[in-house]
Parts: structure tokens; C-alpha cells; sequence
């Protein structure tokens, strides 16, 4: 017989419910002095664990509970404040002990029994508190939650540009945009939360005037005690209560200032004070140099200036002494070769063309050196991956270099030694793109996005959340280069398939189907033949991912027919439903463009002319199709739908070569590759 296991106990679970009902029952109960106690200092403990974990955060998501945080232990003090005024107010006439040991100390021993000083001290707090921090953190978070809002389409577009580019994939997309999310989340949280440590303080302030004057009729009136005694313990008592919650208040308060104001997410605050305000050993030498001066002025107090002045500059002597011993120990004497003899010319010496290569100016040398842990060298490792899954085969190694001739920021990408994009990429900026609609103008180095054409600007790290802010998509320099090599591999895939990549498309298919292969390739289709199908298929964008339908379709075939074009047309037919998906995902109907019947007969009449290598069209018939094929094209992607021109199988590959450069854009679909059940709406007709 099974035997059910009894659920396992969550203590961390039931830590927030216990913590709310001890809340509500203290401010109803009335509780032992030494049970106040023990809460009081709970709540001290409490607010320096807060601040404690606020110093040590890297970024605020990283506390993204602090204003739950900040909400429980306001409540927590305003709870004790309810729980030690009951007290005061019933056993304060017994004297300064009558609520407890703690609010006794702070009475007594902090302002030295003198009720005028603590009155004094108690609002100095209260003013600190309210005036100073609360309302600067309350103020930060607002802005700040105003700018995160206001940034996140920007955020959004960055995300979705290297999703695009490959160089992310869609867990880390989807990780980045709920960490946005939350991000935004957390500011609002915040700018309210802080409204709630400033209604903290104002009720400090009341209720410390009700426990006195209620402790004041309280005492003279119900225990006839007379009018000194009766101020000196009722104050005294609410002056200790005031102090013991104002101070983690104070706390709790400088660690909300402390998590708002963070800048950076490498460093811990104190890290960051230490490395940016003492790692200048010049400021050390000036600040001691000046409280030396000071020192020797008559009147001065000159052991705290010199010896003040004795410890920076002894510290900036030995940081410099430091830095000196390090830049000494990275310099490595420059060895001479010894002299050998140039051996014989070889063909080793013939350096072969590479394939893909990426040659970079000395300044963006960092950006690809391994040693300096290159960004650009991994993001090209993704776009690799990424297209070997979208497409179906892996690109050859992009082999970097640098190239002296070229300007210190400038790049050239290079295929097979051919010159086919080039751009600038300035190491430590950003790249401000603008997509269409921006709030303002930002100030920089104006430039082109060299992926797109887009308008853009070069702006410094400290400009990047205005730029974001301002609606622009902000992206570093690896990732200017990166997206750029990614857009030139993807319009140049045909070219990147080689026989040698065909060949490893073949035996990797051989090792699932061994007896497909086994009969198709060399017995019936040559490899190079099948290369010239991929890569027709590869240079209108579809991709050869299932090679296993591809090779059926030319085993059943091949026997008829060795041109490439037909086989090509039969391959597109039978993978029409991965076309048409690519295209239009979903089930949702295909919107397409599609030609007049007469302009549609004219052409079809061009196809069926032996021997024509294109449509035979007179100049200004075939200037009349192309305008209205591109007014089409530009409005379906005005409209966000793609591009897509239907017309019969016979002449679909024909209107594909004749539309291609012109109308970059362009997919041309043919009837028989739309698959059945997926319903056809003509937004636009060409020629009518």
C-alpha cells in the first residue's frame, strides 16, 4: 500500500503572514516590557541588515524586494510606536523604566536625561530624515521611473536588433525584456514606497506630542502627580520611544538613497567610492597639501590638519609607488631573434583567399583581441550558430585581422578578397540609430547606420540612457560590426555554399538516410548540380534546412531532367508550406501582390519564346512593371506585411531574376506553391 508523504513545511514561506499578524496583534495586545524589548532591537537589527544588503548590491534588481521591504518595516516601527505608547501612558507614572530597557537607554544614556535635549535631538532626526533623505530618494526614484518608462521602447528595439542579428537568442531576449520589465516596476515601487517613509516621519512627530500631553493628563490628573515629575518621566519616555523608532527609520531611509542612486552593476558601492574618489594619487597630493596650509595657520587646530595631511600624502605616495612597480613589471625587455637563414620560396607561401574575412583598424584591434577578452569575437560565433539553424548550413570561420591601411575606426568585410561592406565602429561609444520618430536631438558625430542606411550618431557611454530615453536603439561598436557581417552573410549565402559545405550537407544526411544518398549522389544527380539547386534556393532567402525533402524531390526527378532551374522550381513547389509559413506565419491568409490578366498574358506569352533568357518586353512596358511592382512592395511594408508577388509556375523564376535587384524585398510565389487551405486575398494589382 502506497503511503502519501505529508507536505514539507516552508518556514520561509510562512516569514512574511507571521511577520503581518505580529504587526496587527501588537498594535491590538498589550505586551510585556521585556517582549518590547526584544522587538525593539529586532527592529534596529532589521534596518542594519537592510542597509547592509543595499551597500553590497551591484544593481537594484538585485534588492527588487526592498520596497515590499521598505513597506513591512514602516509598519513594524509604527506598530511599536502603538505598543509603547500603551505602555507609557498606563505605567509612566511608575518612572523611567516603565516601558522597557531599551526605550529607558535612549532617554537616559543618548541624550543624558535631559528631556529639552532629547525634544531637540528627536525632531533634528525627524527634519534629517524627512527633509533630506526621504525626499531625495522619493525624488530620484521618480525620475528615474520616468526615464526607465520612457526608455523602454528604445530597450525593446536594442533587443530585438540582436535578436535579429543572432547575436542573442530568444531565452536571453526573453530574460532582457522581463528585466526591463522589472526594472520599470521597481522604480514605481519605489517612488511610492517613499511616501510611505515620509508619512512615517510626520507620525513620528505626532505621536510624540500625544503621549506627552496625553501622559501629561494622564499623570496629574489620574496618578496626582505634580506637574515636574509628571513631564520629566512622560517626556523623557516619549523622547526614548521617538529616538529608538526614528533612527532605524534613518537608517532604513539612507539605504532606500543608497539602492535609487546606484550607478553601475560591477562594483559594490563601497568598491566604486574607493576606486573613484582615492584612485587619483594628484587629488590625494592637493587635498593633503591644503589641510597642511591650513594647519599652519595660527588659530588652527594643527594636529588634526597635519596629521590629516601626513596620512593623504603618504597614501598618494604609495598608490603612485604602486602603479609605478606594475607599469614596471608588464614592461618585458625586447628580445633579437638570431639571425637564420630566409629559407626557400614555397607553395606555403601562397596564402589562400579567405573565404569570409574581417579586417579592422588598429583601434578596433581591442575589440577582436583575445586577449582583452574581444566582444566582437564571441558575437560572431553567435551569428555563425544562429544562421547555420535558420539556414541549414554552417558559414566558413571569418578570419579577422588588422590592417594598418585602413583608418584607426574603420572596417571592411571582405568575401573571397572582394571589398563588400565597409563601415566605422568607434571602440567605447555607442551608436545612436534613429529609427523614424525621436524626441530630440542628441549631440555627437553624425553618421549612418552602415547595416541599413538609418540616420544615426556616435555618442558617448554617459549620453546612452538619454539617447534610449529620446527613442533612439543604442547599440555598441561590436555590435554595429556584428550585425553588419550578419546582414552581408545572409544576402550572400548562395555564395558562402561552396562544394566543399555541400559535400559535409551530404554525408551528415548520409548517416540518417544512408540508402537515399546512396542512390541519388553521383549515380544520378552530379554534387555540383546539387549545389546549384541550394543555391538557388539560398539566394531568395529560403532556407535548406530539410535537406531530406529536398533530396526525395530530386531522386523522383533527376532521371527526367539535369537543369537546375527546373529542379529548383520542383524543390520550391514541394517545400511550399515552409515558404508560405516563413512568409506568413500562422494560419493567417496571404496577402499578396498579384499582376493584371492582361499584363499577366503578355509575359507568360515571353516565357514561352525558345531561347529567351529573359521577358522579352519592350523598354518601356518592362519600366511600367517595375514602378508598379515597387509602389506595391513599398506599401506592403509601410503596412508591416511582406512583400509578395503571385504568379503562374511557369514564369515565377524568370520574375524573380528580372525583379530581384530592383526590388530587393520582393518574394516571388507561384500557385503551385501555396499550399491547400491557406486562403488568398490580392491587396494589389500591377498593370491595371
Amino acid at each position: 500500500m502506497a503511503v502519501m508523504a505529508a507536505p514539507r513545511l516552508d518556514l520561509r514561506a510562512l516569514a512574511a503572514p507571521l511577520l503581518i499578524i505580529m504587526i496587527l496583534a501588537m498594535m491590538v495586545l498589550p505586551l510585556p516590557t521585556f517582549l518590547l524589548d526584544l522587538l525593539f532591537t529586532f527592529n534596529i537589527a532589521l534596518s542594519m541588515i537592510v542597509i547592509m544588503v543595499s551597500m553590497y548590491t551591484l544593481k537594484p534588481l538585485d534588492f527588487a524586494a526592498f520596497p515590499t521591504v521598505l513597506l513591512m518595516t514602516t509598519l513594524l516601527r509604527l506598530s511599536l510606536n502603538v505598543a509603547s505608547s500603551r505602555i507609557v501612558l498606563l505605567e509612566g507614572h511608575t518612572g523611567a523604566d516603565a516601558a522597557g530597557k531599551v526605550i529607558e537607554a535612549f532617554g537616559h544614556f543618548l541624550v543624558g536625561g535631559n528631556y529639552a535635549v532629547g525634544i531637540v535631538v528627536f525632531i533634528i532626526l525627524v527634519i534629517i530624515n524627512f527633509v533630506v533623505i526621504t525626499k531625495g530618494a522619493g525624488r530620484i526614484a521618480e525620475v528615474s521611473a520616468r526615464f526607465t518608462l520612457d526608455a523602454m521602447p528604445g530597450k525593446q528595439m536594442a533587443i530585438d536588433a540582436d535578436l535579429n542579428a543572432g547575436l542573442i537568442g530568444e531565452d536571453e531576449a526573453r530574460r532582457r525584456r522581463t528585466e526591463i520589465a522589472e526594472e520599470a516596476e521597481f522604480y514605481g515601487s519605489m517612488d511610492g514606497a517613499s511616501k510611505f517613509v515620509r508619512g512615517d516621519a510626520v507620525a513620528g512627530i505626532l505621536i510624540m506630542l500625544i503621549n506627552i500631553i496625553g501622559g501629561l493628563a494622564v499623570g496629574i490628573f489620574q496618578h496626582d502627580l505634580d506637574l515636574a515629575t509628571a513631564v520629566n518621566n512622560y517626556t523623557l519616555l516619549t523622547i526614548g520611544d521617538g529616538l529608538v523608532a526614528q533612527i532605524p527609520a534613518l537608517i532604513i531611509s539612507t539605504a532606500a538613497g543608497i539602492v535609487v542612486t546606484r550607478v553601475g552593476k560591477d562594483e559594490d558601492i563601497g568598491q566604486q567610492m574607493l576606486g573613484q574618489m582615492f584612485n587619483n594619487s594628484k587629488v590625494l597630493y592637493l587635498t593633503g597639501g591644503v589641510l597642511g596650509i591650513l594647519g599652519l595657520i595660527p588659530g588652527m587646530p594643527h594636529l588634526a590638519f597635519l596629521i590629516l595631511a601626513a596620512i593623504l600624502i603618504g597614501t598618494g605616495y604609495t598608490m603612485e609607488s604602486r602603479a609605478q612597480a606594475a607599469v614596471a613589471q608588464e614592461t618585458v625587455a625586447e628580445t633579437v631573434a638570431p639571425s637564420t637563414e630566409i629559407p626557400e620560396v614555397g607553395w606555403d607561401d601562397v596564402a589562400p583567399v579567405d573565404v569570409l574575412g574581417l579586417e579592422v583598424g588598429y583601434r578596433l584591434i581591442p575589440l577582436v583581441d583575445r586577449g582583452q577578452d574581444g566582444e566582437l569575437l564571441r558575437r560572431i560565433r553567435g551569428i555563425r550558430k544562429k544562421f547555420a539553424q535558420d539556414m541549414g548550413f554552417l558559414v566558413p570561420a571569418v578570419h579577422i585581422r588588422d590592417n594598418l591601411e585602413l583608418r584607426p575606426n574603420a572596417y571592411r568585410i571582405a568575401l573571397k578578397g572582394v571589398e563588400i561592406g565597409q563601415g566605422e565602429a568607434f571602440a567605447g561609444q555607442f551608436l545612436a540609430i534613429n529609427p523614424g520618430r525621436v524626441l530630440g536631438e542628441l549631440s555627437g558625430t553624425p553618421t549612418h547606420d552602415p547595416t541599413f542606411g538609418l540616420p544615426a550618431v556616435w555618442v558617448g557611454a554617459e549620453m546612452r540612457e538619454q539617447a534610449q530615453s529620446f527613442g533612439y536603439t543604442v547599440v555598441d561598436a561590436s555590435t554595429v560590426v556584428a550585425t553588419h557581417l550578419s546582414n552581408i552573410i545572409q544576402s550572400h549565402a548562395a555564395e558562402l555554399l561552396g562544394r566543399e559545405e555541400t559535400q559535409q550537407l551530404v554525408d551528415r544526411i548520409g548517416k540518417e538516410s544512408p540508402k537515399l544518398v546512396e542512390d541519388l549522389i553521383p549515380k544520378t544527380l552530379q554534387l555540383g548540380t546539387l549545389q546549384k539547386v541550394l543555391q538557388n534556393l539560398l539566394q531568395e532567402g529560403v532556407h535548406i534546412r530539410d535537406m531530406r525533402t529536398i533530396l526525395e524531390v530530386l531522386a523522383d526527378n533527376a532521371s527526367r531532367t539535369q537543369d537546375a532551374e527546373q529542379l529548383s522550381a520542383m524543390v520550391r513547389t514541394a517545400l511550399g508550406r515552409a515558404i508560405t509559413q516563413s512568409l506568413f506565419p500562422g494560419n493567417s491568409e496571404l496577402q499578396v501582390i498579384a499582376l493584371a490578366p492582361q499584363l499577366e498574358n503578355i509575359l507568360m506569352q515571353a516565357t514561352q519564346t525558345p531561347g529567351a533568357e529573359g521577358p522579352g518586353l519592350e523598354p518601356g512596358l518592362a519600366d511600367q512593371l517595375l514602378r508598379g511592382v515597387s509602389r506595391a512592395a513599398e506599401s506592403q511594408e509601410q503596412m508591416g506585411m511582406p512583400a509578395v508577388l503571385l504568379v503562374p509556375a511557369p514564369m515565377r523564376s524568370l520574375m524573380a531574376r528580372f525583379l530581384r535587384r530592383s526590388v530587393s524585398q520582393l518574394h516571388v510565389l507561384s500557385h503551385s506553391e501555396v499550399p491547400d487551405g491557406r486562403m488568398i486575398r490580392v491587396v494589389a494589382t500591377v498593370g491595371s
